[in-house]
């Protein structure tokens, strides 16, 4: 049952206290005076008056009635009190004001003036007050404020229910605690428990986070809470928001669950997905259930998914790490990859690829046992391949054509994400087609060397130098053996590559299986 649906249960179990006394079950009683220092009789308009002044006490129902002075209207069953007004209810709640109209047929009293409400729970102030002794509710609508152990709510109506200790506030609600400052349309607050019921918005300010939401509960106590309808948390530089939001404010912890945002300002990334875990004092947070990652860039984000995203922060609680594990793949309009699990690191924007990684640039497909990407103004830089390195390139005037670079270890130089360089190390190999400047073929050149430095322009093989006892040879295109054509360990990898950001989703059963135990 929602609040609003509360409130309206409420207001007429109000209501219905005040029906005629035919309909009502409780038995009319008379009001009964104890004692007084002086008693003074009248008629007014056919009804006996019995006015009371000096110490006056009466009883009604087992309700004791204090005052200054009271007129008594014994036809009616109704008291007028006026000045040092007590209702003592029970020993634990009593009742104060200038003024008091008490209906002992209806047992609801109406209090005015400098009123207060006690009991072992909270004490409740304001103007004027209305306490219904069939329902046990009091209500106020006139602006009141309950003080409950270090809450203070304020609002402009307000029902407290004194045998249950639930207090329903509604209109400008304000509770001011020590370390934040609640605000509200609708709140339902539990004094047992210390739990405040939020039903529409509601913002929740501390020294360093903001929270808003317009559904759920918040323990005023331990800061735990779950946020529903549009809630969000924001603290510094981080920005969490999703369906459902369960926080804990003490420890800056909290689950995300269902279209889960997490959005760290200082690094311009985001991470989403229908799960995130967020400890931020613990210095991590993680996302899972198809979670994807933007770095956000004016010109060109890149778009990153896998099975799982773990992001770390440093000791000033700002994103350092960024890791995906598992079926993790990549896209920017100029750079794509995939491989099992990598590592971003934003201090130098550098990312490390484990497990079957391949990365494609413009015509070129890259692989090794292990790529390291290094960007400067979220442009590449440079890439290491360490083991198994090898380069594809489609060639510009045969697709169908492959130039092949392969060796055992290879830094790539790039120049406005086009590759300009390429160092081969160790066992270093090539195939390229050899082309006039308008297209034809002249040969394919094989080569062998045990170092090589490769030069690239307008993404055409221009230049190679060959270095420790290189091997050569230029072939005519129909006198290269058809199996000599592609270098060992050639596979050209097309289907994998993701050709827009939707494509980070897709894992085909011809991918390679990779690697299931994290680093």
């Amino acid at each position: 049952m929602g609040l609003k649906s509360k409130f309206t249960i409420l207001v007429f179990l109000i209501l219905f206290a005040n029906i005629p006394q035919a309909l009502m079950a409780q038995k009319k009683t008379t009001i009964k005076l104890v004692e007084a220092d002086k008693m003074i009789g009248s008629q007014s308009v056919g009804e006996d008056l019995n006015i009371f002044t000096g110490n006056v006490i009466f009883e009604h129902d087992s309700v004791l009635l204090y005052c200054d002075s009271a007129v008594l209207r014994s036809k009616s069953n109704q008291l007028n009190a006026f000045k040092n007004v007590h209702i003592h209810v029970n020993d634990t709640l009593n009742l104060y004001g200038d003024k008091l109209d008490y209906n002992g047929n209806t047992r609801v009293a109406n209090i005015t003036d400098n009123v207060k409400l006690v009991d072992n729970k909270a004490i409740l102030t304001t103007s004027w007050l209305i306490y219904n002794r069939n329902t046990e509710i009091a209500y106020y609508t006139t602006h009141g404020k309950i003080v409950s152990d270090t809450n203070e709510l304020t609002s402009r109506m307000g029902y407290y229910h004194t045998q249950t200790k639930m207090l329903y506030f509604n209109k400008d609600v304000v509770l001011i605690n020590p370390s934040y400052r609640l605000e509200s349309d609708t709140l339902v607050y539990d004094t047992f428990s210390d739990i405040a019921y939020i039903s529409g918005p509601t913002t929740i300010v501390g020294d360093e986070e903001f929270i808003y939401a317009e559904d759920g509960w918040y323990e005023t106590k331990t800061g735990k809470s779950r946020l529903m309808i549009n809630p969000y948390v924001k603290r510094k530089e981080q920005f969490l928001s999703g369906d459902t939001i369960y926080y804990d404010k003490e420890n800056s912890a909290g689950t995300v669950h269902g279209n889960a945002f997490l959005k760290d300002t200082a690094q311009n990334v985001i991470i989403q997905g229908n799960y995130v875990n967020y400890r931020r004092n613990d210095g991590y947070a993680w996302a899972t259930q198809k979670p994807w990652a933007t770095f956000v860039d004016k010109s060109d984000s890149l778009f990153l998914h896998a099975d799982t995203l773990y992001m770390a922060f440093d000791s000033t609680n700002k994103a350092s790490d960024l890791f995906a594990y598992h079926q993790c793949k990549f896209y920017r309009t100029d750079l794509q990859g995939m491989c099992d699990s990598l590592n971003y690191k934003f201090a130098d924007s550098t990312i490390t690829m484990f497990f079957n990684p391949v990365v494609w640039t413009q015509e070129n497909q890259i692989t090794a046992e292990l790529i390291k990407l290094f960007s400067s103004n979220r442009a590449i830089d440079s890439m290491w391949m360490l083991n198994s390195a090898f380069i594809i390139s489609s060639d510009k005037f045969k697709p169908n054509d492959y130039n092949q670079i392969k060796g055992k270890n290879m830094t790539a130089y790039f120049d406005a994400n086009e590759l300009h360089k390429i160092i081969v190390v160790g066992n270093a190999e090539t195939i390229y087609f050899v082309r006039e400047e308008n297209g034809g073929l002249i040969g394919i050149n094989k080569a062998f060397a045990s170092n090589m430095e490769i030069r690239v322009a307008d993404r055409q093989v221009t230049d190679i130098y060959y270095f420790d006892q290189p091997d050569a040879t230029l072939y005519p295109e129909n006198e290269i053996p058809p199996n000599e054509i592609k270098l060992r360990d050639f596979k050209w990898r097309i289907n994998d590559r993701p050709r827009q950001k939707e494509d980070i989703f897709i894992w085909s059963e011809e991918s390679p299986a990779l690697r299931q135990d994290g680093f």
